[in-house]
């Protein structure tokens, strides 16, 4: 692998203090505010998936491969606010310019990404970056949906078409890959409000670890990775995940075995 990959992946609940303001539900607990912005959603569209600039990020996971090293894990620590986290995947991009791939990157983490650190005043500006300051940037940037610089693995695969997209855990498992793990994106919500953020960011990972084995078998078909060169990049993963020696890792390898 020549060039630095970030693969990465946000999970989200209902930005519950926006919603307060945007909707006047002052004085109303969490629990009542998050139902209140659900039913409102369900009334515009039959069901509770919150519009995206309505999301607040509460991990953000990736997979780094770099020609030294691959490695997973989530953004900060455990206790750092959405602020930080933002700030640490744009200052990621500033500092290694790394290629981005995701599972539906463009319809979700990254427009939410945009609206969050709209609202933080984060500054991202390699993100940005379309070729003002960086002539190589006006032909492979990472806001173009058809450049390099951010691969959307399910819009690509899809060929842009809504009517193919494909769940990630799904595709993960069709491929023999371990897919949908302990947690689901529904679940998140409900994990967060007992405290759960270690188990989200675990899910987190587990899902980046998936979107980069998809990505592998991608790398191949398309002919910049030969299958050895395919099975040597999964057994550099499955040496370092075992190096880890971390729960929710092993869960993942024993699953990968089967």
């Amino acid at each position: 692998m020549s060039m630095n990959t970030m693969v990465f992946d946000v999970e989200t609940v209902p930005d519950l203090d926006g919603g307060r303001r945007i909707y006047d539900l002052d004085g109303l607990s969490d629990k009542d505010a998050a139902n209140a912005l659900f039913n409102i959603r369900r009334q515009e569209t039959g069901n509770e998936f919150l519009r995206l600039h309505m999301h607040r990020i509460v991990a953000i996971s990736v997979v780094v491969r770099t020609p030294e090293f691959v490695k997973v894990w989530s953004l900060g620590d455990e206790d750092a606010d959405e602020k930080e986290l933002i700030e640490r995947f744009f200052n990621g991009i500033d500092r290694y310019t790394p290629n981005l791939v995701s599972w539906n990157g463009s319809g979700f983490d990254l427009p939410v990404l945009h609206y969050r650190g709209l609202a933080h005043a984060v500054v991202a500006r390699r993100y940005w970056e379309t070729g003002g300051e960086d002539n190589s940037f006006k032909f492979n940037n990472y806001i173009n949906r058809f450049h390099e610089r951010h691969l959307d693995l399910m819009d690509v695969l899809a060929l842009y078409n809504p009517r193919a997209f494909a769940p990630l855990d799904q595709i993960a498992t069709l491929l023999g890959f371990p897919g949908k793990m302990g947690m689901s994106g529904g679940k998140v919500f409900d994990e967060f409000t007992q405290g759960n953020i270690r188990g989200i960011r675990d899910y987190c990972e587990t899902d980046v670890l998936n979107t980069w084995l998809v990505y592998l078998r991608f790398q191949v078909m398309r002919g910049h990775l030969s299958p050895e060169g395919c099975e040597e990049e999964m057994q550099l993963l499955r040496d370092y995940l075992a190096a880890e020696d971390k729960p929710h890792f092993n869960d993942f390898l024993q699953a990968w075995g089967r």
